[in-house]
């Protein structure tokens, strides 16, 4: 029969730390404690398996597992002496929950439960105290009524400030035995009214009322929330923990707490926390009183006043440090502790690894692994990688007033405040002024990216966490909030609605690209500090990942950033984010208006310089590694205006007439460009676009060799193949520019002519492909998109409903779909490697920053992932995680 309940306490373990699965992990911890010496109430787990049956069977308890249960009891029964309902001296217990990981206060916990009419004048007895009694009775009632009878928690606390405010007190400590007899009544009589019966004075039906409770809190609103916010899965649930009450407020020499054994915000190694004398757990986290420093030090820093537990209890907080010391070196982590002191006796009732910033996290993992707590290998996987991004970008001062206007979604990290403006000419004309600009788009395209780099952050009303604005923003490191769909934008009056509220050019706002959030006005911001302790893991982390990392970039700056970054390489450059810059617009417009190829080839003449020049730069940056570059991808109607008062401007510098222009617009209009004529179908039919680019990569790549020495790597990628005769088309085109290049110049250098995997068909049929192509670059964006059938722009609108109710466990855009394209990607490999084993093969969609895809490239053996520039450390970090975890 499967056992579902496991005792702990009184030299009793049924469990320890490794069954954190099966008895959640305070229940593990709670076992582990008691394995090893320290003072803990004893108790009983129910698993998290009879939660999962909990819901399987209806909410009900069988009869097996309620005569466990009473084998609980009976087991702290004996061990405290005390009897579960006993009218002369009652066995209180606590009702907490606890998931395999932690959510804190995401669920539900009673405390102060076995009190009763009868049992509560038992306790007063027992204990010499008639006051804590009656205010453990009011502080049960109270807890109860709020987690397991569902009723209106503001009622109970709206009596107790009466009581206060009619006795001139302004302390729940102020009142007496009598006042809280008074208060009891007055709640018993508020659960009767609101609940329809009296307040339940059977111990048994209290007992599985607050487990059912604590079950039912599993599949809360919050702890839903919470669960899809951090990934943990709902089939986990959580356990119960019932356990023997001991109390902090049984007078002065009582007391509560809460605990780090490091600081959790800084790293330092200093103990910091909290506690209150004469009180329970929830006053200290409530927020009710106002908690004292657990040390001199500490409280010497903030200048309070009331003692420290250090001064006030010097003995018991002797007591403390040492199991702090002895919890950290058992557990080898920081670790996050609840404690409680009755009558000078100390009691430990939960530990558990604490929650921690990035910067915290990064100083303990290394000072741990310096101190030969932990390996560099345990250092490396404590550090959550998406973490890193606190380190990476500005933050907004946590001390700032915020005035928040809008939320979107959290695009693209960091914080950053400007002068508002709607178009990309404005923001880059501005910030050519030396103001800061925040650009405001219902969504951005590649013809704004002028003012996207201009501006310090971009804000847009539609668009997902992978539309253009966030990948583009991510690769810049700007911060972006985008599908802020309550605003409304006007582009042609300079105005932004939102909730009553004007928004016009000019007027000040502050992004918070981390939490999704749109203020009025300038918020003060904080800079990040790249610290030794971010080096030194990262060193740590380059010595046993194997997947290189390269970076997403078109611009020197963005390869500057990225080789800071520790980037080694270039996974994808996209040549056409070069065409909108400055004048050459005004020329690839002309080559899109010329009639026949001889107009082409003379603007395409004219926009050679300036291509090869695009390459040298980066080039010169990346000299001796391998760049990838994209050869022109978007549909041609990308480059021609939308605007009516644009087609004027736009004639005259191409020297046409207004509906000639138009005319030619409305031919290349697509009804879905994302599947049109773009990629290689525009080298097919247009070699001479190809052939120029080509030219224009060789020509760099040898004019910045003959200058450093040092040679780049060119790896010439064609976009949106699908067969192989597409890619033996442009491999020729970019082969003869090649040989022409090489002639001219009387020397050669290493290139690879390659393409993007971003096609079910090109996966499906890459064994043929890798014939001809010498490297795959999985573009997982699109390939998502044409494998789900998806758009990834509008995708906004109906995926987080897809994510909540099970369809996709993540979204696939910004985690790969590993059952769907995931196996393309890997039947590519397999096709791929059988045909040419020396392929090399990469990822440079916006997974390629994602840990968990990262993760997935590892295993199917990719040599390489390519990421935003600012996702670089994370992209190592976590590559690091996989090597290691793939041992």
């Amino acid at each position: 029969m499967t056992q579902y309940v496991y005792r702990f306490g009184g030299g009793v373990s049924d469990g320890g730390s490794g069954d954190r699965n099966l008895l959640g992990g305070k229940g593990a911890n709670l076992a582990e404690m008691a394995s090893i010496g320290l003072p803990v109430p004893p108790g009983f787990t129910i698993s998290t398996e009879m939660c999962t049956r909990y819901y399987e069977e209806g909410e009900q308890f069988p009869q097996s597992v309620r005569d466990e249960v009473a084998g609980g009891i009976a087991h702290i029964e004996g061990i405290t002496g005390k009897t579960f309902g006993d009218a002369a001296d009652p066995l209180l217990v606590s009702v907490r929950s606890g998931a395999r990981v932690s959510m804190p206060g995401m669920m539900d916990t009673v405390l102060n439960l076995g009190l009763n009419d009868e049992t509560v004048v038992g306790l007063a007895k027992a204990a010499d105290d008639e006051r804590f009694a009656w205010d453990s009775y009011r502080r049960f009632i109270q807890m109860y009524a709020d987690v397991v009878l569902e009723l209106d928690h503001g009622a109970f606390e709206e009596a107790l400030e009466i009581a206060k405010e009619d006795n001139g007190f302004t302390l729940d400590t102020e009142l007496s035995a009598d006042h809280l007899k008074a208060l009891v009544a007055e709640y018993k009589g508020l659960v009767e009214k609101e609940w329809g019966k009296p307040f339940p004075q059977d111990v048994h039906d209290q007992l599985w009322g607050a487990v059912g409770a604590v079950f039912g809190s599993w599949q809360s609103e919050r702890a839903k929330v919470y669960r899809r916010l951090n990934d943990i899965p709902a089939t986990w649930g959580t356990a119960v923990n019932v356990q023997a009450m001991v109390f902090g407020n049984m007078g002065d020499t009582s007391a509560t707490g809460v605990a780090f054994t490091r600081d959790p915000s800084k790293g330092d190694r200093a103990y910091y926390g909290e506690f209150l004398i004469n009180a329970q757990g929830e006053d200290v986290v409530a927020g009710i009183r106002t908690p004292q420093y657990l040390t001199k030090v500490a409280r010497e820093e903030a200048g309070a006043k009331p003692a420290s537990m250090e001064e006030a209890m010097p003995e018991v907080y002797g007591e403390l440090a040492a199991v702090f010391d002895t919890l950290e070196n058992h557990y080898r982590d920081m670790q996050d502790i609840e404690f409680t002191v009755e009558r000078t006796k100390l009691w430990m009732l939960q530990t558990r690894s604490g929650k921690r910033t990035a910067k915290a996290a990064l100083k303990i993992a290394v000072d741990m692994a310096n101190e030969g707590l932990i390996t560099h290998e345990e250092a490396i996987l404590r550090v959550e990688p998406m973490a890193l991004d606190q380190l990476l970008h500005p933050t907004l001062d946590p001390s700032a007033h915020r005035d928040v206007i809008a939320k979107g979604l959290p695009a693209s990290p960091g914080a950053a405040s400007g002068a508002a403006v709607f178009d990309a000419d404005t923001a880059e004309r501005w910030a050519a002024e030396s103001k800061a600009v925040i650009l405001i788009r219902t969504e951005t395209s590649p013809e704004d990216i002028h003012g996207m780099h201009a501006a310090k952050g971009i804000l847009t009303a539609r668009g997902g966490m992978t539309s253009h604005a966030a990948v583009v923003a991510r690769g810049m490191g700007r911060p972006c909030v985008s599908g802020a769909g309550g605003i409304s934008i006007s582009a042609k009056d300079k105005v932004m609605r939102v909730a009553g509220r004007e928004v016009r050019e000019g007027d000040l706002l502050t992004l918070d690209g981390t939490t999704g959030e749109v203020m009025a006005g300038l918020v003060a911001t904080v800079q990040p500090e790249l610290a030794g302790d971010f080096g030194t893991l990262m060193v740590w982390a380059d010595e046993v990942r194997r997947l290189k990392v390269r970076a997403n970039a078109e611009t020197p700056q963005d390869c500057r950033t990225a080789r800071e970054f520790g980037a080694e390489g270039v996974g994808l450059c996209r040549t056409e984010h070069m065409f909108f810059e400055g004048a050459r617009i005004t020329l690839v417009r002309q080559m899109i208006l010329a009639s026949d190829e001889k107009g082409r080839r003379a603007a395409l003449d004219k926009l050679l310089p300036e291509q090869r020049s695009d390459f040298a730069e980066i080039f010169e940056v990346m000299a001796g590694l391998p760049v990838t570059v994209r050869l022109l991808d978007p549909p041609l109607h990308e480059f021609l205006p939308h605007e009516e008062n644009e087609f004027a401007e736009v004639a005259e510098a191409a020297g046409i007439d207004i509906d000639t222009l138009k005319a030619r617009a409305a031919e290349l209009h697509e009804f879905n460009p994302m599947l049109g004529h773009r990629g290689c179908r525009l080298g097919v039919t247009y070699p001479e676009i190809y052939e120029m680019q080509a030219r224009a990569i060789f020509e760099a790549a040898i004019d910045v060799a003959e200058k450093s020495g040092d040679a780049p790597i060119p790896e010439v990628m064609i976009p949106l193949v699908a067969t192989k005769r597409e890619l033996d088309l442009m491999k020729a085109v970019v082969d003869k520019a090649a040989k022409t290049v090489f002639e001219e110049r009387g020397r050669t250098l290493k290139y690879l002519v390659g393409t993007m995997i971003e096609l079910p068909r090109a996966a499906l049929k890459a064994g043929e492909i890798a014939e001809s192509g010498e490297f795959f670059s999985f573009g997982t964006n699109d390939l998502t998109q044409t494998t789900l059938g998806v758009s990834r722009d509008d995708a906004a609108r109906f995926l987080g409903a897809y994510v909540e109710q099970g369809i996709y466990p993540k979204d696939p855009f910004v985690s790969i779909d590993v059952e769907g394209v995931g196996e393309l990607i890997e039947l590519a490999v397999e096709r791929g490697r059988a045909t040419r084993p020396d392929i090399k093969l990469g990822i440079c969609g916006e997974h390629g920053g994602d840990p968990a895809s990262i993760a997935f490239c590892e295993k199917v053996g990719l040599d390489y992932v390519s990421a935003s520039p600012y996702r670089v450390p994370i992209a190592r970090l976590a590559a690091a995680q996989a090597a290691l975890r793939a041992q």
